[in-house]
């Protein structure tokens, strides 16, 4: 009885949100004996981090039956929270990073994790804009993306908002504060408003941030209401 055949698949990625968080987009490439099919979408809020793990998400989800895939990101984040055992740490530890800080987008780690146990799989780091051709490539289509009429929803991200009580700590009040995950003075950054209709009740005019871990701090004095209408301008 012959064996079958286990195919060898390339799949090349990139994402990123134009700010952080703001409107994001993800680029793909799949690669087999030569063959190559390419694939962007946008979404209306997200951030760097999530389209990076969504790219590598999408083009895992797309290969219908087992093979062995072979990963190119440019994003450490993903490369290494698969490649040393970061995620399945985390999922061991429901989701519990260290101490009482959550792991951030435990939506999407999940997923990813389910997938590289369906799939032989290995990722490689790439350094961004430096000349790689997929890279560069996935670049573009990740921009097409970012800019595209029809972005969808990130409601993983927007479900992280509504809760976000439950992924941080609240008395980081102020620029200068200490972040409590890893002590360094946390800055402030300008949010992305939306504009548009949404489902969200409000925003926030800007967010802390830690420049070590990345943690965000969102504070009472930067939460505004959306009027009824929806309609900020």
């Amino acid at each position: 009885m012959e064996t079958k055949e286990i195919p060898e698949i390339e799949l090349f990625t990139d994402g990123g949100a134009e700010p952080n968080p703001g409107k994001g987009g993800f680029g793909v490439i799949l690669s087999y004996k030569g063959r190559q099919k390419e694939f962007f979408e946008g979404f209306e809020l997200t951030t760097n981090n999530r389209m990076e793990l969504m790219a590598v998400i999408f083009g895992l989800e797309r290969i219908k039956t087992p093979a062995k895939v072979t990963v190119y990101s440019d994003s450490k984040y993903v490369v290494d929270g698969i490649e040393k055992g970061w995620a399945k740490k985390w999922r061991q530890n429901n989701w519990i990073r260290k101490k009482n800080a959550f792991a951030l987008n435990k939506d999407l780690w999940k997923r990813l994790l389910e997938l590289t146990e369906k799939h032989e799989v290995k990722l490689n780091w790439v350094k961004g804009h430096a000349g790689h051709l997929e890279n560069e490539r996935c670049d573009y289509l990740a921009k097409l993306g970012v800019n595209s009429d029809n972005k969808v929803k990130d409601e993983g991200y927007l479900d992280y908002l509504e809760n976000i009580e439950d992924y941080q700590e609240n008395n980081i009040k102020e620029v200068g504060d200490i972040c409590k995950k890893c002590k360094v003075k946390v800055i402030k950054k300008h949010a992305n408003i939306p504009k548009n209709k949404t489902d969200q009740k409000y925003y926030y005019l800007y967010y802390l941030y830690c420049p070590s871990c990345r943690a965000i701090y969102r504070t009472e004095d930067a939460k505004r209401e959306i009027p009824d209408n929806n309609t900020l301008f």
